[in-house]
């Protein structure tokens, strides 16, 4: 009677440290189901900032926060500090909003620390450790016939961002992403890309240096977006920056062994390597940024030029083709993305 009562105990035991097992199973996957997922995007039209709260697909919020600037391109979410990070093409520099965590719908925001108006045409800020790279686009020798473009290269501490260096290349440019320490680049006005290997420890000085490499990808007339996450890159093709409706964007899954297969000045073929979403059901036309959440395999696009500005994300990306938005929501031109996750 005595071992009866003994197992029935240890039974008992067990049903509950199995229940209990389950129930913290399911705490987890609350605590996953509600984690952190952030998309902040800037502008053309009037500079403000927009969060969108990703964190559920079927029911995105949003909150705008209002700037001086008007007109931005290039933004940063930094989750440590609690501040996103724009590049004012009205101002010409880098201006960075703290607190936004818990800023409050439709109000302005100051910003408190800011670089010197040191910028002509930026287009894009890639961050590595408190390094801000900023891509810019202007004529830098003010011949239109020649290819080139220049980076500034930022140092951020506690108090503001101070101007270390310029690069310059030549060629134009638009997208940049650190991949590591390795800055990969999009050379705008063609369907190529281009790597920097080791960018801000190699390139201290005032100079105009060459890519380490430069390939063309097969299927894009012409890229802007650049987004790497995990071990997939992202790149948008705007096309014909004249149309609405003949954008896309690519999928290259295990890049970078993808990229080092590829010899300098080569071509990567779509078969086997790349995947394409493009058509009507898209709604790209200037898809001018990217982000990418490889967690949740979602691809956030800045629409520029369709309906004059939209934010979408595809999450039904492995097959490519002509696929519909899950995310679809206005925005006047949308310029830059940054997408965090905690």
């Amino acid at each position: 009677m005595k071992m009866h009562k003994i197992l029935t105990l240890l039974l008992f035991a067990g049903l509950i440290t199995t229940a209990c097992s389950s129930d913290d199973d399911t705490g987890n996957d609350d605590t996953t189901a509600d984690s952190r997922r952030e998309l902040y995007a800037s502008n053309n039209s009037n500079g403000n900032v927009t969060k969108y709260d990703v964190s559920d697909p079927g029911a995105v919020t949003s909150k705008t926060f209002l700037t001086l600037s008007l007109d931005s391109e290039g933004i940063h979410y930094d989750g440590s500090t609690d501040a996103v990070t724009q590049a004012s093409r009205s101002f010409l520099r880098l201006n960075s909003y703290a607190n936004i965590s818990v800023a409050e719908d439709g109000i302005t925001i100051n910003a408190d620390i800011s670089s010197s108006a040191d910028l002509e045409s930026p287009r894009d800020v890639a961050v590595n450790g408190n390094f801000y790279v900023v891509s810019d686009n202007a004529d830098v020798d003010g011949d239109p016939n020649t290819a080139d473009g220049r980076f500034f290269i930022y140092v951020r501490d506690a108090n503001g961002f101070t101007l270390r260096n310029t690069v310059t290349v030549d060629f134009a440019v638009w997208g940049i992403e650190f991949v590591g320490n390795d800055l990969f680049v999009v050379v705008d006005k063609t369907s190529d890309i281009a790597v920097f290997t080791n960018f801000t420890a190699t390139n201290t000085t005032d100079a105009t240096v060459a890519a380490n490499k430069r390939i063309t990808i097969e299927g894009i007339t012409r890229t802007h977006g650049i987004a790497f996450d995990g071990s997939t890159m992202i790149l948008t093709d705007i096309g014909d920056a004249a149309l609405d409706a003949d954008g896309g964007f690519h999928v290259i899954t295990d890049f970078q062994s993808k990229f080092n297969a590829v010899a300098n000045g080569g071509t990567m073929a779509v078969a086997g390597n790349q995947v394409r979403v493009a058509g009507s059901s898209t709604f790209l036309g200037n898809p001018v940024a990217a982000a990418f959440d490889q967690e949740t395999n979602t691809v956030f696009i800045a629409e520029r030029a369709n309906s004059g500005g939209r934010v979408l994300a595809f999450q039904n990306i492995n097959t490519g083709g002509n696929i519909a938005p899950t995310m679809n929501v206005l925005l006047s031109g949308a310029s830059s993305l940054s997408f965090y996750k905690e």
